[in-house]
């Protein structure tokens, strides 16, 4: 650990270090980084605390040495004043459509901080507990947004920025990172280990079929109590998915954690990967942190919500092309900008566990977990996610099902999974869309939020 971190670690834990925080500190160093911490620390930078460490109040020189580590230790910073600009264009009346850019560009260095501060923590709670928050706090960004659009009954909003996310994981994420991987590693041969993939592709296969057999009872009967039986089917299916993703978040975490791991290649990444693997900020300043920094994202989520019809209009894109297309892509830019990062070094374990990992976490643990928070709420939401909607889910999982069963990599099966991406999003940019449409009346959006 470096001189100024170590003094701001000595700070906040209370002074010297014995021999059992030296052995605990290193077993820290070797518990096992997930993909999606790797790909998060792809877009960090090391702060200068010269400065800081000047100060001369302990507790004042502690508080700014986590500040700066959090605002200022991501190439994502600059990005921050969005979220004040997006405070005080809902205060003084803005714009909504200005209203609804400036929370997503202040969500994108959100969501990755999230992810540091559950790394950070994770030094101090051990590899277990450190894997069950970012089994569930991978995607909070995700899961507030679905959230607050189903406190306003906005179902459909929920569907389809959770079918988004999902989406943009298995093609758009995969696909570029295929593409660059194999265009910057042509004359290396790129492989992959397929055991991880094909536990994710299996989960995946079983979400798919809890979506499918709500859609297919709806065609298949005709009975009059068709909607109500679609609702406890799903409700059910629901259940058992999420029972699903605790055995699978076992398995992943203790059984078969080898296959989870990420493998970290000698070179010239060594000293980086080992100064990120180090703790930077104290225990309960990670936890505070985490505490308000989703609450900042729950804010801006709101303000999301609330205005992507406004932004629909204003823009003339549907609010399906919004949330399935627009809202996955920059929410989930850092994570993204990680895999496609590792693909360049042909680390692609690394880039199928964020994209698999979270396309799998999205479907099997945020979707079953939407259906059951709206049964608590009294909202009749289900696992029917419409034709079009449910078609698309379907083909994207077995394209990539395809793709990955040869354990092999190149450009050419990142060009297809892009590809299809492309044709799916220029299909709900037609669909439903405000100026294609009805001459531009934007009716279309009442629709879109009945539940």
């Amino acid at each position: 650990m470096g001189s100024n971190q170590q003094e701001v670690w000595l700070i906040e834990n209370g002074g010297g270090i014995n021999q059992n925080q030296k052995g605990s500190s290193l077993n820290m160093k070797h518990h096992g980084r997930t993909a999606h911490n790797m790909s998060s620390s792809s877009l960090r930078k090391k702060s200068d605390l010269a400065l800081v460490s000047k100060v001369p109040c302990g507790f004042l020189r502690n508080l700014l040495a986590n500040l700066q580590e959090v605002f200022l230790g991501t190439k994502l910073s600059v990005l921050f004043p969005a979220i004040p600009l997006a405070i005080a264009a809902d205060s003084y009346g803005f714009g909504r459509p200005w209203i609804f850019a400036l929370s997503l560009l202040g969500l994108t260095p959100l969501a990755e901080r999230v992810s540091f501060l559950t790394e950070q923590i994770a030094y101090y709670t051990g590899p277990t507990v450190g894997g069950l928050l970012n089994a569930t706090c991978g995607n909070a960004t995700e899961l507030i947004i679905a959230i607050f659009a189903l406190n306003q009954h906005k179902i459909q909003v929920v569907k389809y920025s959770l079918l988004g996310s999902i989406l943009s994981n298995l093609l758009l994420v995969l696909g570029t990172s295929l593409i660059c991987g194999g265009l910057a590693n042509l004359r290396k041969e790129q492989k992959y280990d397929r055991r991880q993939a094909d536990v994710n592709s299996l989960m995946l296969v079983l979400a798919l079929l809890c979506h499918l057999l709500p859609l297919l009872f709806q065609h298949s009967s005709a009975s009059p109590w068709a909607t109500d039986q679609i609702l406890i089917l799903s409700r059910a299916s629901s259940i058992a998915m999420l029972l699903a993703y605790i055995v699978y978040v076992f398995f992943q975490l203790v059984t078969h954690r080898q296959l989870f791991e990420s493998r970290e290649d000698s070179g010239d990444d060594g000293d980086e990967t080992a100064d990120s693997e180090e703790a930077v900020i104290g225990f309960w300043s990670g936890f505070i942190l985490l505490v308000l920094m989703t609450l900042v994202i729950a804010l801006l989520s709101e303000y999301v919500v609330n205005t992507i019809e406004a932004a629909s209009n204003s823009w003339g894109l549907s609010v399906s092309f919004l949330s399935i297309i627009l809202l996955p892509i920059v929410g989930n830019a850092a994570e993204h900008a990680g895999a496609i990062i590792f693909a360049f070094k042909n680390k692609l374990d690394i880039t199928l566990g964020v994209a698999l990992g979270s396309a799998t976490q999205i479907s099997m643990f945020v979707v079953p977990l939407c259906v059951i928070v709206a049964w608590i709420m009294g909202i009749r939401m289900d696992l029917n996610f419409n034709l079009l909607e449910t078609g698309s889910l379907a083909l994207a999982i077995m394209a990539v099902a395809f793709t990955l069963q040869d354990g092999t990599s190149h450009y050419m099966k990142g060009l297809i999974l892009l590809s299809c991406y492309i044709v799916i999003a220029a299909c709900f940019y037609v669909l439903n869309s405000p100026l294609i449409n009805q001459g531009g009346n934007g009716n279309n959006s009442e629709q879109i939020f009945a539940s």
